[in-house]
């Protein structure tokens, strides 16, 4: 039986050609697009998005790590609108060495709320004072001219060698006083960053979490009440199977919730039933994979409530439940219609196509009144007509997707990771319409076409917006503003 596929195994088959060293590292929530804060790091008006290339050879250093930044435009994201950072990019601090994976997780907000959204990259390779994979995050500075400079988050001292610090980030408003705040998980602890941040000093304040995952979290205001809880998988006593608590602002403290029943190890939030409260949407890779929708409203997700599963046995969902999959070991929340309900795009990274093993496939799953369905989906493989490229064994195409408005057109556009595209990665783009994703007009943007060496990984992470936080209003209201 092969592994299932996921960015650490995919590491795995990479690395079956080289020597590597150990990456972790799991994906935040991506907001549904009517809604989600712009992530725009040039403030050019258009949304931009932000992939980690964690193995890339950066002066000769192996899997030092860099990310590659793709400019929106009215016409798309391509590979002459892009910019590339790294530990030996001018105000960054640090230094390029081998196996510090710059760029294992990304999470995108305007910290010092100069209208500028900066960018927050974790290395989990990282050493910290003779100390092996400490790991680290930078905070990388919007401007006019795009993503410049950067701040090292303070390093708490409680991590030790083989912490991973940042296995994972999510931004949003935590505390609802109106700043983005930060929270990183590590192997060892969960830390919060409480803004406003400053690009001299960092955050106005850092606390350990006295409860946190040791690697996911994921964020969204299921409530309305403008604050954003923090959801974090715990493993269960069975293995892979997670459990689901959160962490919700009472008002002058921070209370843990659990969402009883609920299991995965991703999550994405968006109002997928269009009643002005956004709903979680959990990815869960185990037996082939699933995704549950946990719906919200005025005193958050119902934990008595029934969530609605999907997987590829589902009516509808195109292709069929098979042993590793991977089908909801990523997902993406967001309006590719344009018609005021969130979509939802799922990753199936393991999914074979042909004689190709784990040559991946996206699927997107409709919103509606109801919620989400199969009824009307889409799924892309390599193989589809239009999609650029090839499947081949260990593409991997589905990781890290992202559902996001690059064009300015009111829709989000389909980005997904292609880490395995000839053994240095990629990053292919699919168009939204007002009757869904399109083929016509795609993009595959290599880690060749815009200048990374080494076995790159490109696609291997991407960025998640700072949650969205407050009442969205009825589900009229929330329609006619998309």
């Amino acid at each position: 039986m092969r592994a299932r596929v996921s960015r650490t195994t995919t590491r795995g088959a990479l690395c079956g050609l080289l020597t590597c060293g150990v990456v972790a590292g799991m994906m935040g929530p991506a907001a549904a697009a009517d809604r989600a804060p712009v992530v725009d790091f040039n403030g050019d008006g258009y949304e931009d998005i932000a992939s980690g290339a964690v193995w890339a050879t950066v002066g000769g250093r192996l899997d030092a790590g860099a990310v590659t930044v793709l400019y929106g435009a009215k016409g798309g994201v391509s590979e002459g609108r892009r910019a590339i950072v790294h530990q030996g990019s001018p105000g960054v601090p640090g230094a390029v060495e081998a196996d510090d994976n710059f760029g294992s997780a990304l999470a995108a907000a305007d910290l010092d709320g100069d209208g500028y959204t900066d960018l927050a990259v974790s290395s989990v390779g990282e050493d910290i004072a003779g100390a092996q994979d400490v790991g680290a995050v930078t905070v990388l500075w919007g401007s006019r001219s795009g993503l410049s400079g950067g701040t090292a988050l303070w390093q708490a001292p409680d991590l030790e060698e083989l912490s991973y610090f940042g296995s994972d980030v999510a931004s949003g408003d935590f505390d609802g006083d109106g700043n983005i705040d930060l929270t990183v998980t590590a192997w060892q602890s969960t830390h919060t960053y409480y803004g406003s941040f400053d690009r001299a000093t960092g955050p106005a304040s850092t606390v350990q979490e006295p409860f946190g995952s040791d690697w996911s979290v994921f964020a969204g205001d299921l409530d309305g009440d403008g604050d954003a809880e923090r959801f974090y998988p715990y493993a269960s006593d069975g293995g892979f199977g997670v459990d689901i608590s959160y962490q919700d602002w009472d008002g002058d403290h921070d209370v843990r919730r659990t969402l009883d029943g609920a299991a995965g190890d991703v999550g994405a939030v968006g109002d997928v039933n269009g009643d002005g409260y956004d709903d979680l949407v959990l990815g869960d890779w185990t037996d082939g994979g699933r995704i549950s929708v946990w719906h919200g409203g005025p005193d958050g997700p119902d934990p008595d409530q029934t969530p609605t599963v999907i997987d590829q046995n589902s009516p509808g969902v195109p292709g069929a439940t098979e042993t590793d999959d991977g089908f909801g070991e990523f997902v993406s929340v967001g309006d590719v219609n344009g018609d005021g309900y969130a979509d939802a795009a799922v990753g199936t990274p393991g999914e074979d196509v042909g004689p190709a093993e784990d040559a991946g496939m996206v699927t997107v799953l409709y919103g509606s009144a109801t919620g989400l369905s199969g009824r009307g989906s889409q799924a892309f493989t390599q193989e589809v007509a239009g999609v650029p490229g090839a499947p081949e064994q260990w593409d991997a195409f589905g990781v890290a997707v992202t559902l996001r408005d690059v064009t300015g057109d009111g829709r989000a556009d389909l980005l997904a990771g292609v880490p395995g595209e000839n053994l240095y990665g990629g990053v292919a783009y699919l168009r939204a319409t007002a009757s869904g994703v399109t083929t016509s007009g795609s993009l595959l943007i290599t880690a060749r076409d815009v200048g990374l060496e080494g076995y790159a990984g490109l696609g291997y992470s991407t960025d998640t917006g700072a949650a969205r936080t407050g009442p969205y209003g009825d589900a009229a209201t929330a329609r006619t503003a998309s």
